[in-house]
């Protein structure tokens, strides 16, 4: 199931309004797909409203408002090598504020304190229930989905601060969407972003040192996972700089795209 946040475009009347929303049809075919809106929240068991619009006739926002977004570092062995670094003996975890999300289609700001900001393609997990000192073998019921991620980071920044709270938590620097996909396995799923449509990094999820479940179980013995909380996975090599006017898409099978553009922050 493919659960999304949007809003309704003008010349409805539920225009403005935000749900909670299941998408029907195949994403290759943006005509064919359809909303069905949700009462509430989607955790637990949704409930339909029996309302339904047309892909065109709603903007999908980010498919959830995170209380809070751990994200993992170093994560792909290569993308440890390529930036000069070692994988570390544990998961290496920061957080990126809520502040940080954005949605499909909207714009990542170019901070005016970087000169060199990168994409970080990632699949994302969503925590479904409150949740802390997950065993291995629950972690399945705890997580409500997975949806596509850019840990969009100020490389400059990073290195020259040696933390990582500006680098990778200033605003918009946290795409997610376009929805959440809640029948995946994640053990090897296909990773790619491109810029302007070139391809930059290609990965699989079987490359992760560390899988879904060692991150939950790492992560939820030192902190409480709330429903709607997101954990980043790790990026796979290729990371490269982003420019104003680049148009950045990140893609992971089995999901679908997130696609965002660079704007200078006004």
């Amino acid at each position: 199931m493919r659960i999304a946040r949007f809003s309704v475009r003008e010349g409805s009347p539920a225009a403005g309004s935000v749900s909670f929303g299941v998408v029907e049809g195949d994403p290759s075919r943006p005509e064919s797909l359809v909303v069905h809106a949700l009462a509430g929240h989607p955790f637990g068991q949704p409930q339909p409203t029996g309302e339904s619009y047309r892909f065109q006739d709603v903007r999908l926002l980010s498919p959830m408002l995170p209380n809070k977004i751990v994200a993992v570092g170093r994560n792909y062995a290569a993308h440890a090598a390529e930036l000069g670094n070692d994988v570390p003996d544990v998961p290496l975890t920061f957080f990126k504020p809520s502040t940080s999300v954005i949605g499909p289609t909207e714009s990542i700001a170019y901070p005016p304190f970087s000169s060199d900001v990168h994409h970080e393609a990632e699949l994302a997990v969503v925590i479904g229930r409150m949740c802390r000192e997950v065993p291995l073998d629950r972690v399945p019921e705890v997580i409500l989905g997975y949806t596509c991620a850019n840990d969009v980071t100020a490389r400059d920044v990073q290195q020259r601060e040696g933390q990582w709270a500006r680098a990778k938590g200033f605003d918009t620097a946290c795409p997610l969407g376009p929805w959440i996909e809640t029948d995946l396995d994640p053990s090897d799923l296909a990773i790619t972003c491109t810029v302007n449509g070139g391809l930059r990094q290609t990965g699989r999820t079987s490359l992760m040192v560390r899988s879904v479940a060692e991150l939950v179980v790492h992560i939820s013995e030192a902190m409480t996972l709330l429903p709607g909380d997101v954990i980043l996975t790790g990026t796979p090599a290729g990371v490269g700089p982003l420019n104003v006017g680049d148009e950045v898409a990140v893609s992971i099978e089995g999901i679908g795209t997130l696609t965002n553009k660079v704007i200078k922050r006004g």
